[in-house]
């Protein structure tokens, strides 16, 4: 379903920092700052703002994620960009 949000040349880097925050866990936790979900937000209760079925929903969390990435840095592909660079976004 993701592919269907995300657009396709943005594609590539969305999957990239999904993968590698949570290798596509629903219910990953970081054990040491308690970010969660997909895009291990932090605090995790912030992705409610795409719905109240943020702590289980994967649709929900990967809309938040996408938001998140166009909000703070432009695109997918600057969030990827800024993430190689500093192993976080």
């Amino acid at each position: 379903m993701s592919r269907f949000m995300v657009p396709f040349n943005q594609w590539d880097s969305f999957n990239q920092i999904i993968t590698h925050e949570s290798d596509w866990q629903v219910f990953a936790i970081n054990p040491t700052s308690g970010a969660y979900g997909l895009p291990q937000a932090l605090p995790a209760h912030k992705m409610f703002s795409e719905g109240p079925d943020w702590m289980f929903n994967p649709l929900t969390q990967l809309r938040w994620a996408y938001r998140y990435m166009v909000d703070r840095y432009g695109s997918p592909n600057a969030a990827w960009a800024f993430w190689q660079a500093h192993n976080w976004y």
